[in-house]
């Protein structure tokens, strides 16, 4: 059985309710390993009609989530016949694959239950390590539903949508991909950058420059910088210096020493030359609010700086002396 587990949607559909997984479009895509692009359901034998005549779907795309082993599906409705481009699928795939990282976040979380159940000699240990995985896919999770109901507020159309809420999702996936090849024990900041930015970041090499020390940085302060560079990277192509043949960005950060006892300092500055001419914008989006908010988070400080030739954007947090040892160390 296909069990119909959430839904967002203009009218009812099926959520709560379980069919028969040779009897519904989503069974079809898993049991197929493939995506089904129905552009008017009733001309596609796949399709149940009599399931779907009261709903309001014309077209849909359903996606298998974990294609090699599909154990769920995303599907995608308009309310009037329509044949989606390759680049709406191909965003909707990169959705359903997001999806099966957060799946398997979620296995992971209950292999370590059954491995704490197995050794209760070390219940102690292995439950503080069962909390953080589960503080960390409940956190994981609250990230992608923030990205989600802020992007769709933002969007103007549905691809505007899909465009920016998977350009957050892949830059979010990026750092976990970084973060567990680390075992989550922190990362290397030039590390994060070259994962989230890369080569293409700026449509060719010789328009991004980066410099500074070592530095380590622990997981939740990874993710919100990763989220951060992803958001400053897209506003810059959309509206910034990426967005003219010859405009540059320089990431520049150095660590500044405090008084005895106190944590030294991170401080990093985004800075944008050749683009065309920047105002402070008339409202504040979600990408303003974010990049504001991440001090909050870190319990840092943040700048967004709209000057006449150019965006510049500073930030700042304390780092604990034991991210600083390990960086020495590395």
């Amino acid at each position: 059985l296909c069990h119909y587990v959430e839904q967002n949607a203009i009218g009812p559909l099926w959520k709560g309710r379980k069919l028969p997984m040779s009897a519904c479009i989503s069974g079809w895509a898993m049991l197929n390993r493939a995506t089904a692009v129905i552009p008017d359901i009733y001309r596609d034998s796949r399709i149940p009609y009599d399931a779907y005549r009261p709903t309001f779907v014309q077209s849909l795309v359903m996606v298998p989530v974990r294609r090699q082993d599909p154990i769920a599906a995303i599907g995608i409705y308009w309310s009037f016949r329509h044949t989606p481009d390759e680049e709406c699928v191909r965003r909707i795939e990169a959705l359903a694959r997001s999806t099966a990282t957060a799946l398997e976040n979620v296995a992971l979380y209950d292999s370590l239950r059954a491995e704490l159940d197995r050794a209760r000699e070390q219940a102690g240990r292995m439950q503080g390590l069962v909390n953080e995985i589960n503080h960390r896919v409940k956190n994981t999770l609250s990230v992608v539903q923030s990205i989600c109901l802020h992007s769709v507020r933002g969007a103007q159309s549905l691809d505007g949508f899909s465009e920016t809420f998977t350009g957050r999702i892949v830059g979010l996936s990026r750092v976990h991909d970084l973060l567990t090849r680390n075992a989550w024990s922190g990362v290397e900041l030039r590390e994060l950058i070259e994962q989230v930015l890369g080569d293409g970041a700026a449509g060719g090499r010789g328009r991004f420059a980066s410099e500074g020390s070592a530095v380590l940085l622990p997981p939740k302060a990874a993710v919100a910088l990763g989220i951060a560079l992803q958001e400053l990277a897209a506003n810059s192509a959309r509206h910034g210096a990426w967005s003219c043949p010859d405009g540059k960005v320089s990431l520049v950060w150095h660590l500044e020493p405090q008084g005895e006892g106190e944590a030294a300092r991170l401080r990093i500055g985004w800075i944008e030359q050749g683009g065309p001419a920047v105002g402070a914008p008339k409202r504040r989006g979600f990408g303003t609010r974010l990049l504001s908010g991440i001090a909050q988070e870190l319990d840092g400080d943040a700048a967004l700086d709209y000057q006449q030739d150019g965006f510049r954007y500073r930030f700042s947090m304390p780092l604990p002396a034991l991210q600083l040892e390990a960086a020495a160390a590395n």
